[in-house]
């Protein structure tokens, strides 16, 4: 049994309250579309059938009136040639030709109102279709997206991810006592000859740059103090 049973349910729906009640949403957005869409074939084909019933009894009610003409014709006839039996003939032929196209009118006019109502349920029905398949469409996107933030989430707390930062830390852990023996083997050393010469040599290069400065800087200032 399809989601719509008649016409009725679907033009009349109210397609939030079914998404509401759905576990699925996007499937059964997908069954909606389905079902309007074989409705609508369906109001279709029963719309064509219903257009050839009208233009068959159009087709029903000019021949009549060509015979209603025609019996006319025939009493006026009958008349000039003072037989007025004739004529009361083919005006009573003409009477019962005048009641048939009287049914035969009554007959196109439901045809008529039934076609106006299939072209207004069409029209719904259509606009219903268009809202599914936009809805189709978003709620698709929504369900992505809430299934790639489950992925995502799920991967944030997985105990594989804690315990790999956990691992981290006692990496880090370790070089920070390694680093540690090697600053320790540094403490209380006494450095090596050729450490000492390098030492000494960049001490005098200061040395020697200190000296240079003063002097610069003497002969700026003495002849500012003789004035």
């Amino acid at each position: 049994m399809g989601i719509f049973s008649r016409l009725a349910d679907i033009v009349n729906s109210n397609i939030n309250a079914i998404l509401d009640r759905a576990e699925d949403p996007e499937k059964l957005i997908r069954l909606i579309i389905q079902e309007m869409e074989d409705t609508l074939v369906e109001v279709r084909s029963s719309a064509v059938r219903t257009i050839a019933e009208q233009k068959e009894i159009e087709r029903r009610l000019a021949t009549v009136a060509r015979e209603q003409e025609e019996w006319q014709r025939r009493a006026e006839l009958a008349i000039t040639k003072d037989r007025e039996d004739l004529a009361k003939g083919a005006l009573l032929a003409k009477a019962r030709l005048t009641e048939a196209a009287a049914v035969l009118e009554g007959q196109r006019k439901q045809i008529a109102d039934a076609l106006a109502k299939q072209n207004e349920d069409i029209a719904k029905l259509q606009a219903k279709l268009a809202d599914a398949k936009a809805r189709e469409k978003t709620i698709a996107a929504r369900q992505k997206t809430a299934v790639n933030r489950i992925k995502l989430r799920t991967r944030l707390y997985d105990d594989r991810i804690t315990d790999a930062f956990a691992r981290f830390e006692h990496v880090e852990r370790a070089l920070d006592q390694l680093e540690g023996k090697v600053e320790a083997f540094d403490l209380g050393r006494k450095q090596s000859l050729a450490e000492e010469l390098a030492g000494l040599e960049a001490e005098n290069g200061v040395d020697e740059e200190l000296k240079a400065l003063k002097e610069r800087l003497g002969n700026r200032i003495r002849p500012e103090a003789a004035r």
